[in-house]
């Protein structure tokens, strides 16, 4: 549904996009995640149609967007960062706008039409022009524009920025509903959301792909990963009694939430044995949890790395 093969794209001596290659298949949601100038918004805009690629080749539903670009186009999707749009207008003419220029008609236009305004809940702001409204609806309006086609693919450069946590709920949601028949990339900086909406996400650096996973292969690649946290009475006791446990390999203590995380030996889950050493020891502790991992600590010791992981 969406293939990047061999992209790159140079301006001058800056290479933002390094021979990226990925292919997004129908229902999955590929989170593109990377620190601000890894080249994500360069490769979507590739794909995109809005730039030219320096070398390699995107193609988007079987069509290349450079020597099919109006039906590449027509079967997707894109929402820019930032999610340009005409500021003069009202939401309302601005998305009969682009239901004109997307050439809907009749029934199946009202349609499309009722169906953006009510799913992103803009009816409230139809009247007004969209100079004037927060950065929330503006990215709404934006994401309505994105979806008023019905396309087949999807390409969202950070569609939740701007969002209060109740949008952003409603905007991933949402993105939920829409994979079950679509094909989504989207960019995100928010981590939360790739654990939330993707089924899928790459980490991009340097304008190079350094890992390729689902959001539990990158978990399971997390130092937290079945890591059992707990909140002691007595942090020092604690220690103590599980100091040269079999099974464990360390301890973290994060003072401000009064927590204690202790380190597993390998893949084993210690959680039983960890509640139990404490109880026989009679050192007191209250929510002790089991660690999926910590996609942001995967995130900075990948990136920083700068290496395929």
């Amino acid at each position: 549904m969406i293939e990047a093969t061999g992209l790159s794209k140079r301006y001058a001596r800056l290479t933002a996009v390094d021979g990226i290659s990925f292919k997004v298949e129908p229902g999955e949601v590929l989170g593109f995640l990377g620190p601000n100038g890894a080249g994500k918004s360069t490769t979507m805009k590739i794909i995109a149609g809005f730039l030219l690629p320096s070398g390699g080749t995107a193609r988007v539903c079987g069509h290349d967007v450079q020597d099919e670009p109006m039906a590449a186009r027509r079967a997707l999707g894109y929402l820019p960062e930032g999610a340009p749009s005409y500021g003069e207008m009202t939401p309302r003419t601005m998305l009969g706008f682009i239901a004109d220029l997307r050439g809907l008609r009749g029934g199946e236009r009202r349609q499309r039409l009722d169906f953006v305004i009510s799913r992103l809940s803009l009816e409230s702001v139809l009247s007004q022009s969209i100079e004037t409204l927060s950065k929330g609806f503006r990215r709404r309006v934006g994401l309505a524009v994105a979806i008023l086609h019905d396309p087949a693919a999807l390409i969202l450069d950070e569609p939740t920025d701007g969002l209060d946590p109740n949008q952003k709920h409603e905007v991933r949601g949402l993105i939920t509903e829409l994979a079950r028949e679509r094909t989504l990339l989207l960019s995100t900086h928010i981590l939360e959301e790739v654990e939330a909406v993707c089924t899928r996400a790459i980490i991009i650096a340097r304008g190079k792909i350094l890992a390729d996973d689902t959001p539990a292969g990158l978990l399971a690649r997390s130092r937290y990963h079945n890591a059992v946290s707990l909140q002691p009475a007595d942090s020092i006791a604690a220690r103590a009694a599980l100091d040269g446990m079999p099974g464990v390999s360390g301890f973290e203590h994060d003072e401000r939430e009064s927590r204690m995380v202790v380190f597993p030996q390998g893949k084993a889950k210690l959680s039983e044995a960890v509640a139990e050493r404490l109880r026989q020891r009679g050192v007191a502790f209250s929510g002790l949890r089991l660690e999926s991992g910590r996609l942001d600590e995967v995130f900075r010791r990948i990136t920083a790395q700068g290496e395929p992981a």
